[in-house]
């Protein structure tokens, strides 16, 4: 049996990237996809190193690095040295990105509508159920093969 999940997976993912961006640009919101994972984790909990980011985003290190400079230099976060740990870099909200979550939260909400179109509400929680358990799968073996 040819199993093609993980292909659709890719495409899905490339198409919703496109979509979104599209979505947020026309909400008058400037950022990656890339930036609004960030974006999306710091709405959470604010604070975070470059570590934490990384972990719960699933973006390598050097991946999130590269996405917080385009954000410094856009005005989105700001990094501070931690107080406590001098060798600790806290990545912080502006009140710019601040006032976008609400816009931001909109367009994802559009996002979510587009994307289970057509699914009834028991088809798209067991939809997510399965994406939960290949997430752990693939979460669990990253980690035991470091």
């Amino acid at each position: 049996m040819e199993t093609k999940g993980g292909f659709y997976i890719t495409q899905i993912k490339q198409l919703q990237d496109r979509i979104f961006e599209k979505l947020l640009l026309q909400n008058g919101i400037e950022i990656s996809g890339g930036q609004g994972r960030i974006l999306f984790i710091l709405w959470k909990t604010d604070h975070l190193t470059i570590s934490e980011i990384s972990e719960k985003t699933s973006l390598a290190k050097n991946t999130v690095s590269i996405v917080i400079d385009g954000m410094v230099h856009k005005g989105i976060v700001e990094r501070n040295i931690n107080p406590n740990n001098r060798r600790q870099t806290i990545i912080s909200l502006t009140e710019y990105a601040k006032s976008i979550q609400k816009k931001y939260e909109i367009v994802s909400d559009q996002m979510n509508r587009l994307f289970y179109q057509g699914f009834s509400e028991d088809e798209q929680k067991q939809f997510e159920q399965y994406l939960a358990r290949i997430l752990d799968t693939l979460t669990k073996h990253l980690q035991m093969n470091k």
